[in-house]
């Protein structure tokens, strides 16, 4: 899919109070270390190990409307604004991601496979991913490394393709929105700790 924009960012656009909120709200939960859908459910030493060469981070899972009242307003003016106008109905529960030092997830797309199989879930079931949010909660200041980094290409990024490094929403309350087939990672954090929001917004697969 050719596109005109890869992603939208919003420079520190939700206030930090709120953000601060979030962070004290996530950590008041037990947080769990990040799967994949490659690794979904790892039980034993080597499955873990296979997985943190793919993602390290722990993550909490939230489902609050407040915090979807923050948000989605975003989603939808970057939706417009980046002349996607793609057809979204609603968002699965927002994660609260951790990275901290040595940290990361390497190149993945959060969207693009099969439809949901959810017959218990009527809002997901056979619905993909189609738009992806970051938000970031930490200050530039917190934390060295964990960029946020774009590969345009349709395959899977290689060294000979140069990523994009983004560097819009090092901020606190800044927040990006992309399609969710698009190629992305987070680098390894070299200190302090990273905390973000991600959200993604579902709807029929693309014709």
């Amino acid at each position: 899919m050719q596109l005109k924009n890869y992603y939208w960012c919003f420079q520190k656009a939700v206030p930090e109070r709120v953000c601060d909120e979030i962070v004290r709200y996530a950590k008041s939960i037990k947080d769990n270390m990040a799967v994949t859908g490659d690794f979904t459910d790892p039980e034993t030493l080597d499955q873990i190990k296979d997985l943190k060469k793919k993602r390290d981070s722990n993550v909490v899972w939230l489902n609050d409307p407040w915090i979807f009242r923050e948000i989605q307003p975003y989603i939808h003016k970057a939706n417009k604004n980046a002349e996607w106008n793609f057809q979204w109905d609603c968002s699965e529960h927002c994660q609260f991601t951790k990275y901290n030092k040595g940290q990361y997830y390497t190149w993945h797309r959060d969207g693009w496979g099969q439809p949901y199989d959810k017959p218990d879930q009527p809002n997901e079931h056979k619905k993909i991913r189609k738009l992806s949010v970051t938000l970031s909660l930490s200050d530039e200041k917190d934390y060295e490394g964990g960029e946020l980094e774009f590969d345009f290409g349709d395959t899977e990024p290689s060294k000979e393709r140069s990523p994009r490094k983004c560097t819009e929403i090092r901020s606190k309350g800044s927040l990006i929105v992309f399609p969710s087939f698009v190629w992305h990672r987070v680098c390894p954090v070299k200190s302090g700790t990273r905390y973000s929001l991600v959200v993604w917004s579902l709807g029929w697969p693309f014709k």
